[in-house]
């Protein structure tokens, strides 16, 4: 299992905010939490590829929005924010050694933190970055089922819903439409902490921020292991869990 990650831009303060007010940052206490997160990358297994970051591209870290790796094919994404296209060609480097690439090309966008793979079915969610000719360039590129997703209220559809079990998702129901995730069970995030849907399931573990004490609870009530990070820094321009990483050969 691989994983790849991107430093901390020493300019990350000028990142990319839409649905959030933009609040004073602490860099060095942002690259402390990211080194963190790191570390438990490692600890749960993984060999992880650490990419540096590029003060010319605030949002840098945030290195999931960047490409869409499947097990046979790595597709490099077009990014909503034009601040962030330059990002992608560091990332495509990375990548070419451990799949084939392909790229989405413009007029479609699309963030990878709006797309979520479960099985053979890619999930992607209609947002301010992401498309409707992205979905269709997604198809063609992989050869796989493509379900739009509608988002309100959040930046990404993984702002909103990820996958925390072999059959359970947990969601945000104020900023997704569950309609096309059918048949899933289905973990609600606590009402008084909306951002409490984003985590990352790796193995038996699920990556999960300190911040939200009360919808952690819920989860290791289902009998889920939870490995607790602070990344409240890093949530301040809207980065998740799940942003900080490309992961390679995790089902």
């Amino acid at each position: 299992m691989i994983a790849i990650t991107r430093g901390v831009s020493r300019n990350i303060a000028a990142g990319e905010v839409t649905h959030v007010e933009r609040v004073p940052l602490d860099y060095e206490r942002a690259r402390m939490q990211h080194e963190q997160y790191v570390a438990l990358l490692r600890e749960l297994g993984c060999e992880v590829i650490e990419m540096p970051a590029d003060d010319a591209y605030p949002d840098c870290v945030f290195i999931e929005d960047t490409a869409i790796v499947l097990d046979d094919v790595a597709v490099i994404t077009r990014p909503g924010a034009e601040s962030r296209r330059g990002e992608v060609d560091a990332v495509a480097d990375a990548l070419q050694r451990l799949r084939p690439i392909v790229r989405i090309e413009a007029p479609a966008t699309i963030d990878g933190g709006d797309v979520l793979v479960l099985g053979d079915r890619i999930f992607v969610g209609l947002s301010s970055r992401t498309n409707e000719e992205a979905l269709a360039q997604l198809a063609r590129l992989t050869g796989r089922e493509v379900v739009p997703v509608r988002t309100h209220g959040a930046l990404h559809l993984k702002t909103a819903i990820t996958r925390v079990g072999e059959r359970t998702l947990l969601v945000n129901r104020a900023w997704v439409d569950v309609a096309p995730f059918d048949g899933w069970e289905l973990i609600d995030a606590h009402p008084e902490e909306p951002f409490g849907a984003n985590a990352v399931r790796l193995r038996d573990a699920i990556i999960y921020p300190t911040a939200f004490p009360k919808t952690a609870a819920r989860l290791e009530a289902r009998g889920l292991h939870l490995k607790r990070v602070d990344a409240d820094e890093l949530a301040k321009v809207e980065g998740g869990v799940t942003c900080c990483s490309l992961l390679l050969g995790v089902h």
